[in-house]
């Protein structure tokens, strides 16, 4: 019997991923929701005997939609995919009734394993011969994908290995966001950046990278608030001075942008090297923070990710510009996704 699957996420490239790495003989129709509301919705249909379901999303995320499904009874079976594999995202999930969870990129053996357990897939020597096709139409009507958002699904995988990262090193939950890409010219992201600024004071790290033909620099942007917190954290006792707050802004830095650097060159088979550290500023306007940067190119593939942790006042926000003589490199490396 055909079974009714839904995959839920907002990234079209991870939709159609998840679709391209189910189980060939798996008899399925696969419906798509972009975020936990449409994916209620669907269930409520009957579209979604078995939910993949993203974390990471507008409207409603995947820990509402797991609530919402708790709450109203509703009978589908739920496997959360995401990017966030910190230690408490999955104790979480599971607590809140999912059958299981499997990180991203998906791993299909992985995969098939989970399914197994659920009792609704079981491998055969002479797989469904309608099922792989149903899933290829199902993937391919997806429609069009950007490159946009083959380079936002990169920049979330990567987020969630640095998120893990600090999560394991503190012992604390990570909020994640969606992560923001942007083709810019470098007048468009300076005049952003003086946008946004607030009363919160800055101290700012940059680090550059380069590899395969992609080079770019990492601005990690640390709120000055956010240091006592963070002093906590790390389990410093004595008082805050600007040297005290340099080491621990280091740390943060070494944490998140190596972290993300690697996880990106994992995820698109390269390697970068990484310049030394350098200190941008303290306690400074966030414009003023990169005001002084000598830009060597004219445009720039911004990503941007604001970390805060919970319960604390912790805030940072990673920036990654990758040069532009870098785009064709970096749309070569992930057309797979597409």
């Amino acid at each position: 019997m055909t079974i009714p699957i839904l995959i839920c996420d907002d990234s079209g490239v991870a939709r159609k991923q998840m679709a391209k790495s189910l189980p060939a003989g798996w008899d399925v129709e696969v419906n798509f929701a972009a975020n936990g509301q449409e994916a209620i919705d669907m269930i409520h249909q009957g579209l979604g005997d078995v939910l993949f379901l993203d974390l990471n999303m507008p409207v409603m995320d995947g820990y509402q939609t797991l609530e919402v499904i708790s709450k109203e009874e509703l009978p589908t079976v739920v496997i959360v995919v995401s990017g966030d594999i910190q230690p408490d995202a999955k104790k979480r999930v599971i607590g809140l009734g999912a059958f299981d969870f499997i990180k991203k990129p998906i791993n299909s053996d992985e995969l098939t394993a989970i399914l197994q357990k659920t009792g609704l897939y079981a491998e055969t020597d002479e797989p469904a011969q309608a099922a792989a096709p149903a899933v290829d139409r199902a993937a391919s009507h997806q429609g069009s994908i950007s490159m946009f958002d083959a380079f936002q699904e990169v920049a979330n995988v990567a987020m969630g290995q640095a998120a893990d990262l600090l999560a394991r090193l503190l012992d604390v939950f990570v909020l994640l966001p969606i992560p923001r890409v942007n083709l810019l010219e470098i007048s468009e992201l300076q005049m952003a950046l003086q946008a946004t600024e607030d009363n919160d004071t800055y101290s700012g790290v940059c680090q550059g990278f380069i590899g395969s033909g992609i080079a770019g620099e990492a601005f990690l942007l640390f709120h000055d608030s956010s240091f006592k917190d963070m002093a906590k954290l790390m389990r410093y006792d004595g008082k805050l001075n600007e040297l005290v707050e340099l080491e621990l802004l280091m740390d943060v830095s070494s944490v998140l942008i190596g972290a993300c650097i690697k996880g990106i060159a994992e995820q698109l088979d390269i390697a970068f090297s990484q310049g030394h550290p350098v200190v941008l500023g303290q306690h400074v306007n966030v414009g003023d923070l990169l005001s002084n940067n000598n830009w060597r190119w004219t445009k720039t593939l911004a990503i941007e990710i604001c970390y805060s942790i919970e319960n604390y006042n912790i805030n940072c926000d990673l920036l990654l510009l990758f040069t532009e003589d870098s785009l064709p490199v970096f749309r070569d490396k992930v057309a797979y996704l597409i």
